[in-house]
């Protein structure tokens, strides 16, 4: 019997849209993987989450999610749909039961990024002095595009909360960012350890699947691999 690939939905972080995913996808479609961005926005946790199990309903199951960023709280609340097989988290944020966002954030150091954030029109928008701290790493051009395209939550998102832990059931993975300042990264490791996640470290800032993407798409194959196997 031939194995199945697992479909590939992505999940964005704040300041980001569908977009920060475009070295992933072309790469993975090429090699047979049925790929969507889910686009959400950005309002509540439980909102987006929605969005993404409507998202799961345009590919075929199994499948896997990968989260940046908030993007990480949630695939941790979505996760728990049963066409879900694997979790992949990308300096990601995890929340346990009842703990928001902001909640697991307050626990540690706050990051450099928080200095270079404005509210306005009930938004929290980074300054363009915030690329450094958000994707210091990457070449001055890309720079210029996450800036142009980043895209401003709901000042209040990181307060509000989505039943379900998927991490305590589903297999996980999750890329640690070791050179992030914008969301620490002892944060990320203790949530790797805590979700008994696959874990790999790359020397990258927040947004490691612009600046290695080749890493970052390793990882993912692995995951797909796994689940892969699992269905044979």
């Amino acid at each position: 019997m031939a194995k199945k690939k697992p479909s590939i939905v992505f999940c964005h972080g704040i300041w980001a849209d569908g977009s920060c995913w475009s070295k992933m996808i072309p790469t993975l479609q090429k090699e047979g993987y049925e790929v969507i961005t889910a686009q959400y926005g950005l309002d509540t946790l439980e909102g987006d989450v929605a969005r993404v199990k409507g998202s799961l309903g345009r590919v075929n199951s199994p499948a896997i999610l990968v989260g940046h960023s908030y993007g990480g709280s949630v695939i941790t609340a979505a996760g728990m749909d049963d066409r879900v097989s694997g979790l992949v988290y990308i300096a990601a944020l995890w929340p346990d039961d009842k703990e928001t966002s902001q909640d697991q954030q307050d626990k540690y150091p706050k990051t450099d990024i928080w200095g270079h954030v404005e509210i306005a029109d009930g938004r929290a928008w980074m300054k363009h002095s915030g690329v450094e701290c958000f994707a210091g790493d990457l070449a001055p051009d890309e720079k210029q595009i996450v800036w142009a395209t980043h895209y401003a939550p709901d000042a209040n998102l990181f307060n509000t909360t989505a039943p379900g832990v998927a991490w305590k059931t589903k297999p996980s993975w999750y890329i640690v960012a070791t050179e992030d300042r914008t969301v620490n990264p002892q944060l990320q490791r203790d949530g790797a350890k805590k979700m008994g996640a696959a874990t790999f470290e790359v020397a990258s800032s927040h947004v490691p699947m612009i600046s290695k993407p080749n890493f970052v798409l390793d990882v993912i194959r692995k995951a797909a691999k796994s689940v892969e196997n699992d269905q044979k």
